[in-house]
């Protein structure tokens, strides 16, 4: 997977723009939580090419707490960790947090 690592607010509107070509997926995750760990570990051990067309970006949520926040109003999404999100034409078309990220739904959603 090709992360792109979200630090900065600004980087919303980016997604939101990217999203008007191609899928855009958020990982929100806490580098702390072992379930977290257990998800994104997952989320790569199943990426393959059948998702090659969505660009992907990781949310360190412990150390970038606000951009956390402003996802979850931005999106209309209650915060979780870890909590992946699709984004589609600048709006959320997929959420699943904890054990039910789902790479296979990813991909059809995407």
């Amino acid at each position: 997977m090709n992360w792109i690592n979200l630090t900065d607010l600004n980087q919303l509107d980016e997604i939101d723009a990217l999203s008007q070509e191609k899928p855009v997926m958020i990982l929100k995750h806490s580098t702390r939580c072992s379930i977290s760990s257990t998800a994104l570990n997952r989320l790569e051990r199943g990426w393959g090419e059948a998702h090659s067309n969505i660009q992907t970006y990781y949310l360190d949520l412990l150390e970038f707490r606000n951009i956390s926040n402003a996802i979850a109003s931005r999106y209309n999404v209650e915060h979780e960790s870890p909590q992946v999100l699709v984004i589609r034409n600048g709006k959320c078309v997929y959420e699943a947090a904890h054990m039910g990220i789902n790479v296979g739904e990813i991909g059809m959603v995407a």
